[in-house]
């Protein structure tokens, strides 16, 4: 069991025993790379998760060790300010340390475990997961009060200023506050949220993963985010209310498209469009019309494809193979993109032969194994309790 293992391997090293906290990773159902915009978005927790062993040492060091990757790093918490640096994997660790630093919160030394099942790559938001998890285990530790909402902008933060990617809220957003059995819309505006039921008994969400995870993924992000904001700053001139392309209408974008760079333009009207079908996608799941929803996600992926061009051909394959089975109603890339997982969705009697068949015919296509994960919706970050040492 992951959380014996990492509870094992902090009392091994250090010899006391520590706090446990999980992190779970999250899939989005469909509103990518709305969230930065300003957008709506429709993600979930699930039940692939980093695992935190967390306790205060009395030092002023921060000893770190990843279990997954074997290997250990130290911060000095009283020389100066924090600043990024190798290895990478502590910079997302490092950079929550930072934050709680900069909200006036004197973070003593603590040893810290960690390790887990969230694939590294496949867009199911493992980063998040290890900003999350800290940010949750020091606010207990530490009894600094901290809500949620506000730790996942910590997080963010973090990931902004630590790891270089200019994240939206979402992923550190739904770690946090994740409901088992639930997706979550949250308008990444007001941050306003709301619950939406799935029933995961009748319907699943079977995620492919491409396997690949192109090298141009974090700078094309950033990329993107720019040509958006260069999008909101010329039709600011028309409009000057305008705050984000959340404000922007498509008969908006249509009027001034002259005055819109071609690559800007279909920037923006794949956000624009995107918001659009996660609203419409919410109506259809409080209606129980899971054919519509999955549409929706269709329509999502070709917009990404075509207009923000954050796609690859893995995940186009992934998709055609998604389409041409008899059982799957929706699917779509998921995550920044140019690799990860896609997400399908389709009745629980299908899972097997739809896992089958893909496995097959990604092989064929592409001469490339396919891993697939089944998820369970679950909730967001959470202790699971202290360690005794006697276990």
């Amino acid at each position: 069991m992951l959380s014996t293992t990492i509870s094992d391997s902090f009392l091994g090293r250090y010899g006391y025993p520590p706090l446990l906290v999980r992190a779970p990773g999250r899939v989005n159902l469909i509103g990518e790379h709305t969230d930065y915009n300003g957008g709506f978005v429709l993600p979930a927790a699930i039940d692939r998760e980093i695992l935190f062993a967390v306790g205060l040492n009395g030092s002023t060091t921060a000893r770190l060790f990843s279990h997954d990757k074997q290997e250990a790093h130290e911060v000095e918490l009283t020389k100066g300010v924090l600043a990024p640096g190798k290895p990478m994997w502590a910079n997302y660790l490092t950079g929550v340390m930072a934050q709680f630093q900069q909200r006036g919160v004197a973070v003593p030394g603590f040893d810290c475990v960690f390790g887990g099942n969230v694939p590294m790559g496949a867009g199911l938001s493992s980063s998040a997961a290890v900003e999350c998890g800290l940010a949750f285990a020091l606010n207990q530790l530490l009894d600094t009060g901290l809500s949620r909402l506000e730790l996942a902008r910590l997080s963010q933060q973090a990931e902004h200023e630590f790891a270089g990617v200019r994240c939206g809220i979402m992923d550190q957003f739904t770690s946090l506050h994740g409901r088992a059995g639930h997706v979550v819309q949250l308008d990444c505006r007001s941050l306003e949220y709301q619950y939406f039921p799935f029933n995961s008994q009748a319907y699943h969400l079977v995620l492919c993963n491409s396997g690949v995870k192109h090298a141009l993924a974090d700078s094309a992000y950033n990329t993107r985010r720019q040509e958006c904001e260069q999008g909101v700053a010329i039709i600011r001139q028309y409009y000057p209310a305008t705050q984000s392309l959340r404000d922007v209408t498509l008969a908006q974008l249509e009027a001034y498209r002259a005055a819109l760079p071609p690559v800007v333009y279909r920037r923006c009207r794949y956000v624009v469009e995107e918001n659009q079908r996660v609203i419409a996608a919410c109506q259809h799941l409080a209606a129980g019309d899971m054919v519509a929803f999955g549409n929706q996600m269709f329509a999502s992926h070709a917009g990404l494809r075509d207009d923000y061009e954050v796609s690859c051909s893995e995940l186009d394959v992934l998709v055609q193979i998604a389409q041409a089975h008899p059982s799957v109603l929706g699917a779509r890339m998921m995550g920044g993109g140019f690799g990860g997982c896609t997400i399908n969705l389709l009745p629980a009697h299908a899972v097997a032969d739809f896992v089958l068949a893909a496995t097959v015919a990604y092989q064929q296509e592409l001469n490339r194994p396919l891993e697939t994960y089944q998820t369970t919706i679950v909730g967001g970050v959470s202790v699971l309790g202290p360690v005794l040492a006697n276990n």
